[in-house]
């Protein structure tokens, strides 16, 4: 996992506009259209700097199933489905790394694989 990590965290700083929330400020609410991914660029959701979150919603088009709150004064790189799409086109390593935090995440969450 550190090594998806630190891309992610090369991509938060590649030139998407960050984005910052105060602690307890919800980044998207439960039921909110997934239409972008994000990266943290520094502070903490449940996850910390560098990792990511709101990609299955993304990904599948459903609503988002949680609801993501900053848990410290947060800065993220918001990822549009049109440069996800672009980087899992041009970028494959990309698409690897946000498959294998999937993959990771079933586990952790009792899933089988």
């Amino acid at each position: 996992m550190a090594m998806a990590a630190i891309d992610f965290q090369l991509l938060a700083n590649a030139g998407f506009p960050p984005a910052t929330f105060k602690p307890g400020e919800v980044i998207f609410a439960e039921g909110d259209k997934g239409d972008k991914m994000y990266v943290i660029r520094s502070g903490e959701d449940v996850l910390s700097h560098g990792g990511i979150f709101g990609e299955m919603a993304l990904i599948d088009g459903s609503p988002r199933a949680a609801t993501a709150r900053a848990a410290t004064p947060c800065e993220v790189a918001p990822i549009t489905e049109k440069s996800f799409l672009f980087l899992v086109h041009e970028t494959p390593f990309f698409a690897i790394a946000v498959m294998r935090t999937l993959a990771e995440r079933l586990r952790r969450s009792g899933g089988h694989g």
